[in-house]
């Protein structure tokens, strides 16, 4: 996880001060005509511009505050700053020359329109008979009252327009309370959250009728028949066949002999595993790593072997790919306790996973429509598949006892020899049934054709479980927010988009679907996508994502709420990465590589091992409550996430940070370097054209950076074509890095990590651990920053005057 830290005056920032001017010396290329003006004027100007952010920085100036502090004056927050030298020293991460884009409009002068066209009329009058004089003058009077009331009509329209921007947040941030959030939650989690499609019809209904009742016209339905796994008759069982005793996926015993209880109303079981009997030895893989199962294969033969795996570390569907590949027969899956918060217990919980990756099984790569062709394809893979609770996996190993007092001692096999053989009986099963998404839109004004998407969910992993509705309270908070200044006349300049999706536990099948069916306008017209998925974490510690385009964004909103809450329970956490994470947010982050962001907070401060956030395990609603009682938690991400929407809905230039991905690249290359998997040694020539690609990114990325600020911060710099092609430029900088298919489970997009302790691309661990060739490996890398130069190339040239100039 980077640091971050504010943008203060010392030496590196000087130089980002003399590199800024050096790019206004260097490119003086404007987006259109301006008045003649001076050198000095222009060189006076820029300092207070930098003078101005300098002042703004000091703390208690913040644009808001939650509602558990007193209320400060408006004011803005600067970014971070500082670079890194081209070769591999240490390279800060994500953080930018310069603060926050502020819209700097000037008052228009109407005085010397007035004078002459009095002065004009009164020529006219000299001129002209005392009748014509009479009547000329009447229509003067009555012409000056209309160029009157025109331009001040327009002068309220331009002064209204310069207070919107900072009213209409402040007003959206007053109108979002703990209190309304709680009454929401509270009405939303009374609806049943069970299988049945009805029941998901009723959620859907209820929330178009709040969605409407708040004023939002624009909404649509979209339905997708889908092959949805789902528990059998009976629960999976597992027998041990030394003692005999036949045990359910949480630990409690069964009788193998006599008819197995109903289904679980919470079901623990793998979406989409294969489904059978296996009886065969259990061979203890850990964390599921090349170097566990490298061990493991040294003393035994795993063909149809069953493996006994903790989630965590690497993607589940990446470590199955690897058990598949060496034989195995089928996997118990497991959280080890000392993974998670020692307050939380999960000895005798099992829980549910998906082996979806995304989208309807059935229709792989194509939009479930009526009519389109199918494959019955109801098992994910070959692996008999089964998540049991920690307890129960501590019975198969024969673990040790944890002695009280001690420190958490994770569990594992107690010896290698000891041999314990186990049938297996896995009882899933599909069949297809209707989803539906919740599709609601606030029209932009400026550009409508650009779309904010800000998704949340209507469903759960199980009956009763009302994990979801904490999205979509603070979604309809928003909502109700927002409407509330739109009725008032505001109208944001982007269409904000607003969804909530079906079948999001079983593999994101509603946020695919509809993604693949509008993929084409996606792609060219989205703008950011901003996750609701798991807004307040239970149990879990609290680390918000962001894709390198808006981190900076993420980390200033962050730091302003940080440094508004005095109180604790009130207070998001700091943490903010750009981590591969499960969710609704995959598609779009995976697919489209459209520039993401999803805050999130929790009560717990201690750090989890990443991807257990794959589990579902069963709702605890004393947990639940106990965990956000004053909806403080509830509330700060409900403003965070309104702030980040207002920005990327409103701001002429879009909040983007070229250089940020440029950090971001080299960073992942000095881990690469720091972990010896790249070497000079290997391939000379191709090591140096990395190098050398990396750096002449971050260069040009520091330019282009420099001047986005000038239509950011001076209304006469933002010619409305220019400006609109200068946002196509960031906002399409991330898809340079999309690579075509990956190994299962790795994120198509390289710019998104596999975990905070390892920064370097996730492709590269890939093809260490399975000794991919590094050249080919490489070369995906070395096609991903050159893709990126040329388009930051194509927005530098936006800026010259003339074409065959050069920087």
């Amino acid at each position: 996880m980077g640091d971050i830290r504010d943008f203060q005056t010392h030496p590196a920032q000087r130089g980002e001060d003399m590199a800024y001017r050096k790019v206004r010396a260097g490119h003086r290329g404007s987006l259109r005509s301006r008045d003649l003006e001076s050198e000095e004027l222009q060189a006076a100007t820029l300092e207070l511009e930098w003078d101005m952010e300098k002042e703004l920085q000091e703390p208690g100036l913040d644009r808001f505050q939650l509602e558990c502090v007193e209320r400060q004056p408006v004011g803005n927050s600067v970014g971070g700053g500082g670079g890194a030298d081209l070769d591999l020293e240490p390279i800060q991460p994500s953080t930018s020359p310069h603060g926050r884009f502020q819209r700097l409009q000037e008052e228009p002068s109407y005085g010397s329109r007035f004078t002459r066209a009095a002065s004009k009329a009164q020529r006219r009058a000299e001129n002209w008979s005392w009748a014509v004089k009479y009547i000329l003058a009447g229509a003067g009077v009555f012409i000056l009252g209309l160029v009157i009331g025109r331009y001040t009509h327009s002068t309220e329209e331009q002064t209204s327009g310069v207070l919107s921007d900072v009213d209409v947040l402040d007003s959206v941030l007053r109108g979002i309370t703990a209190e309304d959030l709680r009454a929401l939650k509270r009405n939303l989690a009374m609806v049943n959250s069970s299988w049945s499609e009805q029941s998901e019809l009723f959620r859907v209904s209820l929330l178009v009728q709040k969605w409407r009742d708040l004023g939002l016209r624009d909404i649509h339905l979209s339905n997708y028949t889908v092959l949805l796994s789902h528990p059998g008759p009976s629960p999976s069982t597992i027998i041990d066949k030394h003692t005999n005793q036949c045990f359910l996926p949480n630990g409690e015993g069964c009788d193998a002999t006599s008819p197995l209880p109903a289904a679980d109303p919470s079901p623990s079981f793998a979406a989409y595993s294969a489904v059978g009997s296996l009886e065969a030895e259990i061979v203890d893989v850990q964390y599921g790593s090349i170097k566990d199962l490298t061990q493991a294969k040294a003393s035994l033969n795993l063909t149809n072997k069953i493996a006994i795996m903790k989630l965590g570390q690497a993607p589940l569907l990446y470590k199955l790919s690897l058990l598949e590949k060496m034989g195995f027969g089928g996997v118990l899956l497991y959280v080890d306790p000392c993974d998670v918060p020692s307050e939380v217990n999960i000895w005798h919980k099992a829980f549910g996973v998906t082996l979806n990756p995304g989208g309807d099984p059935s229709t792989p790569g194509y939009p479930s429509i009526k009519g389109s062709f199918r494959v019955q394809r109801p098992y994910l893979t070959s692996l008999l598949v089964q998540s049991i609770s920690a307890g129960l996996a501590k019975e198969i190993m024969s673990a040790p006892t944890m002695g009280e007092g001690h420190p958490c001692t994770p569990l594992a096999m107690q010896s290698a020899s000891d041999k314990r053989i186990i049938t297996l009986n896995v009882t899933t099963q599909a069949s297809y049934r209707t989803i539906h998404n919740v599709i609601g839109y606030l029209k932009g004004r400026i550009n409508p054709d650009r779309y904010v998407l800000v998704g949340s969910r209507h469903g759960s992993w199980h009956e009763g479980s009302e994990d979801w509705s904490s999205g979509a309270a603070i979604m309809t908070q928003l909502i109700s927010s927002m409407m509330s200044q739109a009725h008032l006349g505001w109208q944001p300049d982007r269409t904000i988009i607003f969804t909530s999706w079906g079948g999001s536990a079983l593999g994101s099948i509603g946020s695919f679907e509809w993604g693949e069916e509008n993929r084409v306008v996606l792609e060219s017209s989205a703008v950011a996508y901003i996750s609701l998925y798991s807004p307040v974490r239970v149990g879990r510690s609290s680390c918000s994502t962001a894709s390198p385009s808006l981190f900076q964004l993420a980390s200033d909103i962050h730091k302003r709420h940080l440094r508004s809450c005095t109180q604790n329970s009130c207070c998001p956490g700091p943490n903010i990465s750009s981590l591969q994470i499960p969710g609704d947010v995959s598609f779009f982050a995976n697919q489209l590589a459209i520039p993401t962001v999803q805050f999130t907070s929790s009560s717990t401060r201690t750090l989890e091992t990443s991807f257990l956030s794959e589990a579902f395990f069963p709702s605890d609603p004393s947990t639940d409550k106990a965990s956000d009682p004053s909806f403080r938690l509830h509330e700060a991400v409900a403003k965070m996430t309104a702030e980040a929407i207002l920005r990327l809905s409103t701001d002429p230039v879009l909040p983007f940070y070229p250089l940020d991905i440029a950090l971001d690249v080299q960073n992942k290359l000095k881990a690469a370097y720091a972990t010896r998997f790249i070497s000079h040694s290997d391939d000379p020539l191709q090591t140096a054209e990395l190098l050398t690609a990396a750096a002449v990114l971050r260069d040009n990325s520091t330019f282009l950076q420099s001047e986005s600020m000038r239509p950011a911060n001076d209304p006469k710099e933002r010619d409305p074509s220019h400006v609109r092609m200068l946002n196509d430029v960031l906002q399409g900088l991330e898809k340079s890095f999309l690579i075509p298919a990956p190994p299962a489970g790795l994120c198509r997009n390289l710019l998104y990590g596999l975990s905070t302790q390892s920064s370097r691309f996730s492709i590269l661990k890939d093809a260490q651990e399975v000794e991919r060739p590094v050249n080919q490996t490489l070369s995906l890398v070395f096609n991903a920053i050159r893709s990126a130069q040329k388009l930051v190339q194509s927005g530098l040239e936006l800026f010259e005057n003339d074409p065959d100039s050069s920087h």
